[in-house]
């Protein structure tokens, strides 16, 4: 089958919360970090060099992949393109987990429960309650919304299921009718769409990762399903970005 579209994903550069490797979650509008806006700038660079356009883009409504979209678009000189913001693109609700530190979790409850937390398909960690002084959904990204609506926690299958939406209303529309569309999501809302978009195992997933600022490419069929898919940069770069996101699942990791 040949490829009739194309679709690029960027997860957006390392946030202040990864910086200290906490738990940054769907409530958690943390900032970029220097590291992360040079990871933003240089995803625009692949891209650039791959002579990669685009027609419109898709974002979350915090702050860290906003940011990260805004400098692609200033080193792409694009910034008269359309975005769209959606909390279905929002990272995952890690719930009671959301702001503490991974490592402290994996010295307190072992590497392998804080990756089952982390990178399961199924399993949710306890909720937020609504008096913690992390549980932050009054902010005015969700204030007109439908309060039912917003998690107290997630799995990935949650975050799948939201996400699924917006994909078959928004950005496949577009895409079919020839649009160009650059993504710039999160860690967990990238994974969810790979696992879509791959028809990756529930089983498998939780190996699946999806490295900061290195955009990951899809040429896709006219069913919207990939013939074939890539990540820009060389295999150096991919491979420490990937053990970048494993480490901090580490109890001895200490940030960066």
């Amino acid at each position: 089958m040949a490829a009739k579209y194309k679709l690029v994903i960027v997860r957006h550069g390392e946030s202040e919360f990864t910086l200290k490797s906490l738990f940054c979650g769907f409530g958690n509008d943390a900032d970029l970090s220097e590291t992360g806006a040079k990871e933003a700038i240089h995803s625009a660079e692949l891209i650039k060099a791959e002579g990669i356009e685009f027609d419109v883009a898709y974002t979350s409504v915090l702050k860290r992949a906003i940011k990260t979209l805004y400098l692609i678009q200033e080193e792409l000189d694009c910034h008269w393109l359309p975005v769209i913001k959606s909390w279905r693109l929002n990272e995952r609700h890690h719930g009671a987990l959301q702001g503490l530190s991974k490592s402290e979790m994996a010295e307190k409850y072992g590497e392998d429960k804080v990756k089952m937390w982390r990178r399961s398909y199924h399993v949710r960690p306890d909720p937020l309650e609504k008096t913690n002084e992390r549980y932050c959904f009054n902010a005015k990204p969700y204030a007109g919304m439908d309060q039912s609506m917003i998690p107290d926690c997630e799995s990935l299958k949650d975050t799948v299921e939201r996400l699924l939406p917006f994909w078959y209303d928004e950005i496949a529309p577009a895409i079919k009718c020839g649009k160009r569309v650059l993504i710039v999501a999160h860690g967990n809302s990238c994974r969810s769409l790979v696992k879509f978009l791959e028809n990756v195992s529930d089983d498998d997933v939780i190996n699946v990762e999806v490295p900061q600022g290195i955009p990951l490419v899809y040429e896709l069929g006219e069913d919207l399903r990939p013939v074939k898919h890539y990540y820009l940069g060389s295999e150096a770069e991919l491979a420490a970005g990937k053990a970048k996101q494993i480490n901090q699942g580490k109890p001895n990791f200490k940030g960066y």
